[in-house]
């Protein structure tokens, strides 16, 4: 007679975690902002998540996270600013830094210590690159000397400032881009690294997508020269993936209003 087969042993069972949990992303309602690489990632994913900016007084929420008195918990400092993600017991900030961890657990970048190698860090250089000069020089177009300022009582500046921006700093990264997306390294088209989809290639997208909101006639230039094929190419692809696709035909994708991305005509026409 057989032996009965031995049980299994409790290392080799799921041990459920309080991370078995919906992300919470906790950042301002009313504008995309530097949440929404954050709900592009989750959305592509298809993961369970709470989103402050949907939901009835989300503001108080946020405001609570940042408040002077909040000095975090025995695990987690305070956060400076939004936005933030809540994810079981952990309390993490920084759009970067969120988008690192949330590579890692939904399969949207390399594993870190896998056999691929360190593909993890040039995922989240690349996406930091756009960050830079997509996103943050963007935002300082319209703010060059200071965020405490209004628009208007630095509009001279602003003028300036965005002239340099779409004569030089634009093309300039994307062209690193389209650089990139040529290189061996890229892989197969359309995606920016070893011919797979990742979040880097989310954080172009919504940073093109945001520059050609604030700058529709200097991108429609740059898109007519077919000097950066590659870079549309990738932008269109990413907004046709299925999921994306709904989520940007939803109620949940916010409009461009009044945050990083503005569009001011006279700063498009200044270059």
């Amino acid at each position: 007679m057989a032996s009965p087969s031995p049980p299994t042993p409790p290392s080799a069972k799921r041990v459920k975690t309080n991370k078995d949990t919906p992300y919470n992303l906790i950042y301002w309602p009313g504008i995309p902002g530097r949440g929404e690489p954050i709900r592009l990632v989750l959305e592509e994913a298809g993961a369970t998540y709470t989103d402050t900016a949907q939901m009835e007084n989300g503001m108080f929420t946020v405001t609570a996270h940042i408040a002077d008195d909040n000095t975090g918990d025995p695990s987690n400092p305070p956060a400076l600013a939004p936005p933030i993600l809540k994810h079981g017991g952990l309390v993490i900030s920084q759009l970067s830094n969120i988008l690192l961890y949330l590579g890692q657990r939904l399969h949207l970048a390399p594993r870190f210590g896998d056999g691929a190698g360190d593909g993890a860090y040039i995922v989240n250089q690349l996406a930091l690159t756009a960050l830079d000069g997509l996103s943050d020089e963007t935002h300082d177009t319209h703010h060059p000397i200071s965020v405490g300022l209004t628009y208007e009582e630095q509009s001279e500046e602003s003028l300036r400032c965005a002239k340099e921006y779409v004569a030089n700093r634009l093309p300039k990264f994307m062209g690193y881009f389209e650089r990139v997306l040529k290189g061996e390294a890229s892989g197969e088209r359309p995606w920016l690294y070893n011919g797979t989809f990742s979040y880097a290639d989310i954080v172009l997208f919504q940073c093109l997508d945001g520059v050609k909101y604030a700058f529709p006639r200097a991108v429609g230039q740059l898109k007519k020269t077919g000097d950066y094929e590659r870079v549309f190419e990738l932008y269109d692809a990413v907004k046709q993936r299925p999921r994306i696709k709904a989520y940007l035909e939803s109620h949940r994708r916010q409009k461009y209003s009044m945050g990083i991305y503005r569009h001011y005509p006279e700063l498009d026409d200044a270059g």
